[in-house]
């Protein structure tokens, strides 16, 4: 018997979610204030399981990050930027989106919006790293893609502000 199928919803994922990739997201999230490790593994193992899923990179990533891990943070970051791009079919690159800014919406879809708000969690990263002028350079882009600000960047722009002066 699948023992994960028995924990409460921790945390509402996305409704498109594939049920096993739910239950293994909701063990780790039940497990990452206990058993680290074992938290870690079924992120991992989910991600595995359908490594097309965004949220599993959204978790993966959040994990890392709250743990300080911010090295295998921005890794999974780049990962997920790179699925997000893929499944929203546009260039992975930030800067190459800005160029040609007219050819994409990147409030077309769920795809999309996941590459703002992980994006957002990039230039957040680079900033606990003490990277300032490389989460500035991702911020203006970020600006740029993003002018009605859903993906809540703003909040990390004024942070960024905060470390500059």
């Amino acid at each position: 018997m699948n023992s994960t199928a028995f924990i409460e919803e921790r945390v509402m994922f996305s409704p498109n979610m594939p049920a096993e990739v739910n239950q293994l997201l909701q063990a780790a999230v039940a497990a990452s204030s206990i058993n680290q490790s074992k938290a870690e593994n079924l992120f991992i193992q989910a991600q595995t399981l359908d490594s097309h899923c965004l949220q599993t990179y959204f978790a993966l990533y959040k994990f890392y990050f709250y743990q300080k891990r911010l090295v295998d943070a921005e890794r999974i970051v780049l990962a997920g930027l790179e699925e997000a791009a893929k499944q929203g079919g546009f260039p992975n690159d930030y800067r190459r989106l800005v160029e040609n800014l007219h050819q994409w919406s990147l409030y077309a879809n769920e795809s999309a919006l996941f590459y703002l708000y992980t994006l957002k969690a990039l230039a957040f990263i680079k900033l606990r790293l003490g990277f300032t002028q490389d989460a500035q350079l991702v911020l203006s882009h970020i600006q740029q893609l993003d002018p009605k600000d859903l993906s809540g960047a703003s909040v990390i722009m004024d942070l960024a502000a905060g470390v500059t002066e």
